[in-house]
């Protein structure tokens, strides 16, 4: 089966940056819906044709990819807001920040607590990879037909790289997927 548009696709990869160092490497295949919200269009329309075993190999700029970096999502705000054991790396939903916070802070966006001082804190609500060009190797090792429920959504259930709060994690893990 080759991949074409609606299809379920399992891959694995090695992601580097643009200076060689290695940022993500996934060993167990994931599935992406091909055609959905799952991955970036390059790298779909890179796919396009292509069977399980092959290895692809791309470059992605950044507005290929999690775009420039935007300013206007750094925030600081009041380190009282916070609770005492707040470490670098934390993440908060937008929508689930501490009452007291800038009004005006997208509520759709994750946002990274990258610096803690004794009066304030600051918030970044770029994706980490936000402005990195970004070389990627997939390996294609699985393909199948997307199921109604699949296409309804638009994903097979993760998106390329998503970055979500998840619970119990670990402050300033480098879980990219």
């Amino acid at each position: 089966m080759e991949i074409t548009q609606q299809c379920v696709v399992a891959l694995t990869w090695t992601l580097k940056d643009s200076l060689g160092e290695k940022l993500d490497v996934l060993d167990e295949p994931v599935e992406f819906l091909v055609g959905g919200d799952d991955l970036f269009e390059v790298i779909e329309t890179a796919l396009q044709g292509h069977t399980v075993g092959a290895t692809l190999n791309l470059h992605i700029e950044p507005e290929q990819g999690f775009g420039e970096f935007n300013d206007q999502l750094i925030f600081m705000e009041p380190r009282k807001l916070f609770p005492p054991e707040l470490e670098e790396g934390m993440t908060f939903e937008g929508t689930a920040l501490p009452a007291g916070c800038t009004p005006e802070m997208p509520q759709d966006v994750l946002y990274t607590v990258t610096d803690i001082y004794p009066e304030h804190v600051v918030l970044d609500g770029n994706h980490p990879l936000t402005g990195i060009a970004l070389h990627l190797t997939i390996q294609v090792r699985g393909i199948r037909e997307a199921t109604e429920a699949e296409i309804g959504c638009g994903s097979a259930g993760t998106g390329f790289f998503k970055i979500t709060p998840v619970p119990n994690l670990a402050p300033g893990s480098d879980l990219l997927h």
